[in-house]
């Protein structure tokens, strides 16, 4: 899909479908001079009609569509509410022009023209809406065709039309930066709803790889042999149960500017998750492929920050295997060894992912990284904590835990501090090794980020716990059923933020 910036008017755009926003409390459309009265008069009054019959009233999400019955080159004009005027955002931009081009294209657009919604009468700054919106449609469009062919023609072009010639070049350098962040969150996407079956550990190493040779990144991947010689005691155990190989991948990108330092970005993948020997339940287990997510998530970023040539150095490490049940697979009760040389004890084998992360994190202190950001759809705890909206926050540092916040702010992926208690420390102790794997019942996110906080120490460091938001069960404004893509434009945001 192209999405271009011209210079026009929405009202004579050569399209199949318009879109034009409207706020809960916008002026009369006789006072308004905005382009949804442009287009009104075109109709004979027809979204006026509507608005004094409240058929359309403006709230967010909200997607009114109308038939221009010739009255206009476009045969479609999709009216999309943006809410009260004092609360709209970026956000509700990104979520209005999601709605409204999947609205558009169920009745069979495939090219759509938009105003910058959001710079008008609101007044938010055209750049960012550009950018928005290009988000927007990227997001909101996308599909998983690779099993199943779309049930009709997808979009193929989105054009913004602005009336002065003159912002074409700003807002278009704007669009193109809001296309990057949505490709790449629609390729985690894409390697988090393939199936467990096709996406292995080591076709996640040979995607990696793949990514590497076009952008300027470099990939490294360690198989078995070099995580026996490093002593990565705890990905290997998760991993003896299983027949598919591990992987530690690496993907190093390196700006323009003089490393001060290197920013890791850890992403688990347990490309698919039994629960090992602590089997999970038969319900929901398919969606066990999707434990993957932190890892697909941070490759994406990667190539976002290469296409962007960002100025920082950056490192992705995703330690990948499955967690499987078998003759050789780890237990309850048996004690492993980690990278760090702390020993861990296991409870359940279902708790698997601050395992992985352990090492990982080890392996990037011994490179002298810092910060490092971890990425995990890691405890069930934390969805029953925040839900399905908010991705849970852990931090030991106060400035890498605000830039993320503020990044992840900017970028409309909801994220929420949660407390790193000291006094739940006590509920992860052993008394046959260093640590356990799991606390009791409560607070389990809490007690599983104290858990990997153990092997991060004094550096840096920061978790995301995104096991509420990886997945979706309906399309809703940018989020599309099935994986979101969580947190990859937040993570790019935090590494241009430096």
């Amino acid at each position: 899909m192209k999405i271009d910036v011209s210079a026009g008017d929405i009202t004579t755009t050569q399209v199949d479908g318009i879109m034009v926003s409207l706020c809960e409390d916008s002026e009369p459309l006789g006072v308004s001079r905005s382009a949804v009265v442009a287009v009104d008069n075109l109709l004979g009054g027809a979204i006026g009609a509507l608005l004094d019959a409240k058929g359309v009233k403006g709230k967010p999400n909200e997607v009114t569509l109308l038939h221009s019955l010739g009255r206009l080159p476009a045969r479609l004009v999709a009216v999309c509410g943006l809410g009260r005027q004092s609360e709209v955002t970026l956000d509700r931009v990104r979520d209005a022009t999601a709605e409204g081009c999947r609205a558009l294209r169920r009745l069979g657009c495939q090219s759509i023209g938009t105003t910058v919604l959001g710079s008008g009468s609101v007044g938010l700054d055209a750049r960012a809406c550009a950018q928005a919106i290009a988000e927007g449609a990227v997001l909101g469009l996308y599909i998983f065709t690779k099993y199943k062919p779309p049930e009709g023609p997808d979009v193929e072009r989105v054009r913004i039309v602005v009336r002065d010639v003159s912002d074409v070049g700003t807002l278009s350098q704007a669009v193109d930066i809001g296309v990057v962040l949505a490709e790449a969150t629609n390729y985690a996407r894409d390697m988090v709803n393939e199936p467990a079956n096709y996406m292995t550990p080591s076709r996640m190493a040979q995607m990696a790889q793949d990514l590497a040779a076009t952008l300027d990144l470099r990939a490294t991947v360690l198989d078995k042999d070099d995580m026996v010689s490093l002593g990565m005691g705890a990905l290997l155990g998760v991993a003896q149960g299983s027949a598919e190989p591990p992987k530690f991948i690496r993907l190093d990108y390196q700006g323009d500017g003089a490393e001060a330092h290197r920013t890791a970005l850890i992403g688990k993948a347990i490309t698919f998750d039994s629960g090992g020997i602590s089997i999970k339940p038969s319900e929901g287990l398919a969606e066990m492929k999707d434990d993957m997510a932190g890892g697909a998530a941070v490759i994406a970023a990667m190539s976002a920050l290469a296409r962007l040539q960002t100025n920082a150095a950056v490192t992705a490490l995703v330690p990948a295997t499955e967690n499987l049940p078998g003759g050789r697979a780890f237990r309850p009760g048996d004690v492993l060894k980690s990278m760090s040389g702390k020993t861990i004890e296991i409870m359940s084998t279902d708790a698997e992912g601050r395992l992985v992360l352990a090492d990982a994190i080890t392996y990037a202190i011994n490179e002298a990284m810092s910060p490092l950001v971890d990425v995990a759809t890691l405890t069930g705890a934390c969805r029953v904590a925040l839900g399905t909206s908010y991705s849970g926050v852990f931090s030991n540092n106060e400035d890498v835990a605000a830039r993320f916040l503020r990044a992840a702010t900017g970028t409309g992926e909801r994220m929420w501090r949660m407390p790193l208690a000291d006094e739940y420390r006590e509920l992860n102790k052993s008394q046959i090794a260093d640590i356990k794997n799991t606390g009791n019942r409560y607070g389990g996110a809490i007690t599983a980020a104290l858990f990997i906080s153990e092997f991060a120490g004094s550096t840096p460091w920061l978790h995301a716990d995104i096991a509420g938001t990886a997945h979706s069960t309906k399309d809703s404004g940018v989020v599309v059923k099935g994986a979101t893509g969580v947190p990859v434009r937040t993570l790019c945001e935090f590494v241009r933020s430096e």
